[in-house]
């Protein structure tokens, strides 16, 4: 089952997103083929305010576990999270 994670940063966290981006990075390639997509939401600057990851998990029990494990989460980055579950119809390669 896929889920979409829609991450909002707290307010002037740019400084806390630079610092805990490698470790956040480290965490999603340790995902493997259960990260369909992955990148930040940005201003209109560029500048990055949050973060949408397309997961694939089992079920929202495990969905919320991996995303509480996220860096991001650990240090406090995150405004509000939602997880929402997602089908990916159109441009799925997995589905050709």
């Amino acid at each position: 089952m896929l889920f979409a994670l829609i991450c909002t940063d707290k307010p002037n966290s740019l400084e806390l997103r630079q610092k805990s981006r490698p470790e956040h990075l480290k965490f999603l390639e340790g995902l493997g083929g259960n990260l369909k997509a992955a990148g930040p939401f940005t201003d209109d600057e560029g500048k990055p305010t949050g973060t949408l990851a397309i997961i694939e998990a089992a079920n929202r029990a495990a969905i919320t576990e991996i995303a509480g494990r996220d860096p991001y989460a650990v240090v406090g980055l995150f405004a509000s999270v939602e997880i929402k579950p997602w089908k990916w119809l159109i441009k799925n390669p997995e589905a050709q």
